[in-house]
């Protein structure tokens, strides 16, 4: 039996780590407010970096890659997580897992755009019926604790979705000319700063229990850090979207915590809306059918 590629260890396991910070998430958003929450995310996973900040190597800038740079910082963390914690102020963390299958899709429609990867009719066709999919999810969805308005918490993780998209399209171009390493310290330093004005623009709790800041430190040590080095490192490594493919096991990972650990049910509809999205991923991704060339006989 032959061993498993090392990549696929590594992105399995960064999308359980990415499945269980929409849990963790969810429950510290009780907490503080949203800014304050990705602020202190952000701070741990800068913190992180700067104890082992032998391990970044030099970083020499190439001239013109400030762009770049500025771009793959501004797609994410700051505007990915901006709309993904605002997301799940409105939606279930089982619905957001599900939104976070089409990234594969998305990828596929950004490659063409930005690269000129080509684009197949089967896989426009599977992201149409994903899209319907995520919109009868919403609208299937009735005003709950776990997913007050989820149309619009389902829309805001799309749009974060398309940032996640064209970030992989950036980190890759980059990471032909600086290390996975300095590339994602960067991100955390530059999250750090971002969202200091969102955190200190509202009054922080009184009391804050070790529990809680238990969960903050796990998404800034171990998904934001993590998560984030794991599958930069596999980008580097394989296509852009032969990693975002992985991302479909983000649904599964996220239904099976939101059920266990904070109670998330889905009804009917919304589970044939879930099979609808999936449906929609699998379309998208069927192998293009070939040709068979006819022989050609010749004449005797």
């Amino acid at each position: 039996m032959r061993p498993l590629p090392i990549f696929t260890l590594t992105l399995t396991l960064a999308m359980l780590l990415w499945s269980s910070s929409f849990i963790a998430l969810k429950h510290v958003l009780g907490i503080w407010g949203f800014g304050q929450v990705l602020f202190m995310r952000m701070s741990v996973a800068a913190l992180c970096w700067l104890l082992c900040y032998r391990y970044l190597g030099n970083f020499t800038y190439q001239k013109g890659d400030w762009r770049w740079l500025a771009l793959m910082g501004g797609l994410e963390p700051c505007l990915y997580f901006l709309l993904e914690v605002n997301a799940l102020r409105y939606t279930s963390a089982g619905q957001a897992g599900m939104v976070c299958a089409m990234l594969p899709l998305i990828v596929a429609l950004v490659a063409f755009v930005l690269l000129r990867e080509r684009v197949s009719r089967r896989q426009l066709l599977g992201f149409a019926i994903a899209i319907v999919g995520i919109a009868l999810l919403g609208l299937s969805s009735g005003v709950d604790e776990f997913a007050p308005n989820a149309l619009l918490g389902n829309s805001l993780e799309m749009g974060a979705m398309l940032c996640a998209a064209i970030y992989a399209v950036v980190f890759k171009k980059l990471s032909s000319r600086y290390s996975v390493l300095t590339l994602t310290a960067l991100q955390a330093f530059i999250g750090t700063l971002f969202f200091a004005p969102f955190a200190f623009r509202e009054p922080w709790p009184t009391a804050w229990a070790w529990q809680d800041m238990v969960v903050i430190v796990f998404l800034g040590a171990f998904v934001t850090l993590g998560a984030y080095l794991l599958y930069n490192w596999s980008v580097t490594q394989v296509k852009v979207t032969l990693a975002a493919a992985y991302v479909n096991l983000i649904p599964v990972f996220t239904l099976l915590l939101a059920y266990l650990l904070l109670g998330e049910t889905l009804t009917s509809l919304q589970w044939l809306a879930c099979g609808a999205v999936l449906l929609g991923i699998a379309v998208g991704q069927l192998p293009a059918r070939r040709k068979v060339r006819e022989p050609v006989i010749a004449d005797s």
